[in-house]
Formats: structure tokens, C-alpha cells, sequence
């Protein structure tokens, strides 16, 4: 006869302890399996002898909050909730007795330690569950267990609610024989590219560790020879961990804002087509309607998303909310895309700091993310933001808001000269970004003005080398002329690290030209008032009613600009001599 030991364990101890108790014990009966019961809100109150755990055969958990397993030894655990153990009783019973060895005595002693094998194996892995609380943990215990037990060490990185906790380093993953995903919800595994990934729930890593590990290490590697997507990919990825740091974190906000700048944008131009510059004010009409979802809609969150995912960047989904309020609170207080930065950063940061110096028990930790986070952040950062950062910031704000709508003569044109410098300088590095994150901040402000400049000099570089490629051909060499046309499109659809291949060849002499036809077409686009309403979409963004006023002067920039570019390469660029000259 089997012999199966079932604990109960429910923090209040009543109702559905006892319901739980009697099924088993009655299921049992008519299975002919002998079982001892042990009840309790802890486990340490259960009425169980080291007798009891030693004859066992197996043993049942029920519970629905973390249980600490190490006076059970080396018995296979198999843990069900509360629920699976009052509804699904005999279900639960034959699970837990198929993990018993299958020539069980009747009565056994305590096992012997095992031996370890002869070769320590490395293993990383990850637990997530949906809310990130006990199964994320008890999974990442037993695995630790089993790996111990087997003799191999394990690094479990546990992924919840609240974040990443003990994250898996470069280092770790690179010295792993294997990779072990106990999860519920979705894990990115792009970082285990050529290891073997053994995935299971989380309900399978609680109730055989030992195989789990096992059946990770005898798996072969999953080593495939990377695509050109995947290149390309890797390319992108790569880039994006040089943004480290809060230059990071801002990239985050702005990247998380251009969809609701471009779908306001493009509903405020819309409405401008249909019902003209004072379409606001007929009420009622389609123009009007389209006025409220751009201007009065879309542009009056762009502030509280910037601020929201800057501080989800920092502290992950608890931050979401502070941050959104915070930035909520900037532009209702005037303090605008400034007061937005400065709430995000606080937000996030904050969050951080009570989110790894509150401790709760393991059973409480999901209070944190939905309850005591967002609460007192939000409190925090919005008595901040009241009181100490929109004061001052709402006056720098409108002291730069009358500065830029009142640009005229030399200022507009160092203005757009400086800004469209800024785009060609580094082609999508941090001063282009600078410059870019300026013109699409001050969209909220309905200061269109920056956004044209930006706009035209971020397209002059990549149009200026494929007009120069096609001209100019004995200064440029085969690959590279090769790439004119794809550069010109790519410019044309505001790319501009369309012009990288070619300044990584001669920065020298490339990046002087491309800044100085940039700054060129940025500055004319100021001294004549184009306004761009939209922050991307290069030469394309003509194409939509309103969407660009002053529609020739701004083409006059870009084409302006380009002949520039083109015409400072043909300066700065000697004629090669080299072989594949001719066509």
C-alpha cells in the first residue's frame, strides 16, 4: 500500500483547511491508500512526526502561499492549491503518487545522501508567473534544490511584478551548459541565442525539479546560424546598449510618446485641411471633432506618457503610474515638457528606491506593485511636482515659449542652423537625438517651428551623399555608389542613419560636409516660419493636408541643403584612383 503524507497549509486555518483535509482523507479510503493528514495556517503548527515523513512514499502541498520545504528531505513534493485539492481531489492523489518510486516499501527509512556525479554542470534560469509572487519563488527554490541535490549549480534569475530580482548577467548566461524557463507568462529568450532552453511551467519545475534539470542538460545546443534579419537585429540591439544611464531612460519616454505626437499631429492637420486654421472653433463639425483628438486629446498626454515611460524605464511597471501623474500634473501646471523630464526621473527613481527597501514577506510582495508603490510615489511625486518643480519650471517653460514664437532674423536662423547641425552630426546618436527629442517636446507647446528644421536637416545627410554618389562617382568607390539610390530613399523617409556607411569610410571629410548642409537647410527652414505638425515621415509628411505650412519654402530648405551636402563633398573629397572607378 502506498503511503501518502498531505499537508495543508492555509494562513487562515479554518473553512477551507477542513474541506480540504476531509476530501483527502475520504478520496484516499476509496483509493486504498493509506494517508496522513497534517493541517495548519504554518507549517510549522502541522501535527507531523519525523516518523511520518520518513514512511511517506510521497507528499501532497496544499497551499496557496510560499511553504518551506527542506524538513521533507529528498521525498518527491507535489503541490497543488487549495482549490485542485477540494475540487480535483483524486486527480491530486494519483499526481502525488506517481512521483513515488514504484517498489516503495511499505515502510522506508530516511534516505542517503546522494553522490554527486562526477562533472558540476552550470545552469541559468528564469520563474515568472503573471503576478510574480509564490509560484515565481517556489519554483526558483525547488530548482535550486534539485540542482544542489545533483551536484551542478544554477543561477534562477525570478521575474514578477516588481521587476527582475538576482537578474542573470553576460557572464552568467555565457558559462551555462543549459538554460531552464519555468514560466507562465512570456520571457524574452533572445539574450540565450546558442544555448539549450528546456521550457516548462511553473506547476512542472514545483513538482519535479530534479527531472527538470535533468532534461535541460540532455538537450543538444540549439546553435542556428544567424539570418540577415537577425543581423540586422543584432545591429539595432547593439546600438541601443550604448544608451545606457538616464540618457537611456529619456529615449525610452520619447520613443513611447512619437506614436501619440504622430497620431495628434496627424488629426490636428487633418482637421486644419477640412476646417481651416480656426477649426477648433466650429463646433460640432468633423474638423472640430479631429481638433479634439489631436490638440485637446493626443497632445495633452504627450507630456504624461514621455513622463510615464521614463520612469518605467527606472523602476518597470510600478512606475507606471507615478510617472503618468506626475507628467499629467506638469502639463496641467504649465510646466510643461521640462516639468515631464523631471517627473519621470522622479518618479522612476523613487519607485526604485521604496521598491528595494520595502520588505514584505514573500506572501505580501504583491502588494507592492499594485497598492503601496503607486500610492506613495504618487503621493510623493505629486506633492513634488505642486510644490518645488512646476513653479519654477512652468516659468522657464513659457520664458522659452515666448523666446521661440517670437524668433525672427539672426536668432531663428542660428536657431535651425544649430538644430539641424545637431541631426547630421552624429546620424541618430545622442546629440542627433538631442535635438530631436527638443523639436518633439516643444509639439506640445503647438511649437511647430523646431520640428520643420529638425525634419529638413535630418534628411539633408543621407540625400546629400546619394546626389553626391550619383554625381560625383570618382570620389566615391564601387560599394558606395552601389548605395546611392537606397540612400536617396532613405533620406527621403527622414533615415538619417542612411549616411552612416559612408561616413564610416571618411568621417573626416563626410561629416563636415553633411553638418554644414544640414545647418544650412535647418536654418532657411526657420528664418522662413515652416511649421511641421508631424514628427516624422520625412518627404512624405507633405503628402498630408496641413501637415507642413509654407510647403515651397520648406522644400527650398531641403533641396538646398542637399546641393550643399553635395556640393562640400565635391570640395572635401579627392577623386580615387583605385581600382573600380569605372562603371
Amino acid at each position: 500500500m502506498k503511503y501518502l503524507l498531505a499537508i495543508i497549509v492555509c494562513p487562515t486555518g479554518v473553512a477551507h483547511t477542513l474541506l480540504a483535509a476531509e476530501a483527502l482523507k475520504q478520496t484516499a479510503m476509496m483509493l486504498g491508500v493509506s494517508t496522513v493528514v497534517g493541517q495548519g495556517s504554518v507549517p510549522s503548527r502541522t501535527s507531523l512526526t519525523d516518523a511520518d515523513i520518513a514512511n511517506a512514499d510521497a507528499v501532497l502541498l496544499v497551499a496557496d502561499v510560499l511553504v518551506d520545504r527542506s524538513s521533507f528531505g529528498n521525498k518527491p513534493i507535489y503541490h497543488a492549491s487549495m482549490a485542485e485539492a477540494i475540487r480535483d481531489t483524486r486527480a491530486v492523489i494519483e499526481a502525488a503518487l506517481a512521483l513515488a518510486p514504484h517498489a516503495a516499501p511499505a515502510v522506508k527509512t530516511v534516505p542517503e545522501p546522494m553522490t554527486a556525479p562526477a562533472i558540476s554542470k552550470r545552469l541559468v534560469g528564469i520563474t515568472a508567473c503573471p503576478t510574480g509572487i509564490a509560484h515565481t519563488f517556489m519554483a526558483a527554490k525547488a530548482l535550486e534544490k534539485a540542482a544542489k541535490a545533483l551536484g551542478h549549480v544554477i543561477r534562477i534569475e525570478t521575474q514578477g511584478s516588481v521587476g527582475a530580482k538576482t537578474p542573470l548577467t553576460a557572464e552568467d548566461i555565457a558559462a551555462a551548459d543549459a538554460v531552464v524557463i519555468a514560466a507562465d507568462t512570456r520571457v524574452d529568450l533572445s539574450r540565450f541565442a546558442g544555448k539549450s532552453i528546456y521550457s516548462i511551467d511553473t506547476k512542472a519545475a514545483l513538482h519535479d525539479a530534479r527531472s527538470v534539470i535533468q532534461s535541460a542538460l540532455a538537450l543538444p545546443a540549439d546553435v542556428i546560424a544567424p539570418s540577415l534579419t537577425a543581423t540586422v537585429e543584432k545591429a539595432k540591439a547593439d546600438r541601443a546598449k550604448s544608451r545606457t544611464g538616464d540618457y537611456k531612460h529619456l529615449m525610452t519616454g520619447v520613443s513611447h510618446m512619437l506614436p501619440v505626437v504622430i497620431a495628434g499631429g496627424l488629426s490636428i492637420a487633418l482637421a486644419f485641411a477640412l476646417g481651416g486654421i480656426h477649426a477648433s472653433e466650429a463646433t460640432g463639425t468633423v474638423a472640430w471633432a479631429l481638433d479634439q483628438i489631436g490638440g485637446a486629446t493626443a497632445f495633452h498626454l504627450i507630456v504624461a506618457v514621455l513622463s510615464a515611460f521614463i520612469a518605467y524605464s527606472i523602476a518597470d511597471r510600478p512606475g507606471l503610474a507615478p510617472g503618468l501623474i506626475g507628467g499629467l500634473l506638469a502639463q496641467n501646471l504649465g510646466a510643461g515638457f521640462l516639468g515631464g523630464i523631471v517627473s519621470g526621473f522622479l518618479a522612476g527613481y523613487i519607485t526604485k528606491f521604496l521598491a528595494d527597501h520595502i520588505k514584505l514577506p514573500v506572501n505580501l510582495e504583491g502588494l507592492k506593485p499594485v497598492l503601496i508603490l503607486p500610492f506613495l510615489c504618487t503621493v510623493i511625486v505629486g506633492l513634488l511636482m505642486i510644490y518645488l518643480v512646476a513653479p519654477p519650471a512652468r516659468g522657464l517653460n513659457h520664458a522659452m515659449t515666448d523666446w521661440l514664437n517670437g524668433l525672427r532674423g539672426t536668432n531663428a536662423f542660428l536657431l535651425g542652423a544649430a538644430l539641424g547641425g545637431m541631426m547630421a552630426f552624429d546620424m541618430g546618436g545622442p546629440v542627433n537625438k538631442a535635438a530631436y527629442t527638443f523639436a518633439v517636446g516643444l509639439l506640445a507647446s503647438h511649437i511647430y517651428t523646431p520640428m520643420a528644421a529638425v525634419m529638413a536637416g535630418g534628411m539633408t545627410p543621407a540625400l546629400g551623399l546619394g546626389l553626391a554618389a550619383i554625381l560625383l562617382k570618382r570620389r566615391f568607390d564601387y560599394e558606395e555608389r552601389e548605395a546611392a539610390g537606397p540612400a536617396l530613399v532613405l533620406g527621403a523617409a527622414f533615415i538619417t542613419e542612411g549616411a552612416i556607411p559612408f561616413a564610416a569610410k571618411d568621417p573626416l571629410r563626410v561629416i563636415p560636409a553633411l553638418v554644414l548642409g544640414s545647418s544650412i537647410a535647418g536654418a532657411i527652414s526657420m528664418v522662413c516660419g515652416v511649421q511641421l505638425l508631424v514628427p516624422h515621415g520625412g518627404i512624405f509628411a507633405v503628402l498630408i493636408p496641413g501637415a507642413v505650412t509654407n510647403l515651397l519654402s520648406y522644400l527650398a530648405a531641403i533641396v538646398t541643403g542637399t546641393l550643399a551636402t553635395a556640393a562640400a563633398l565635391f570640395v572635401l573629397k579627392s577623386a580615387r584612383r583605385h581600382q573600380g572607378l569605372t562603371t
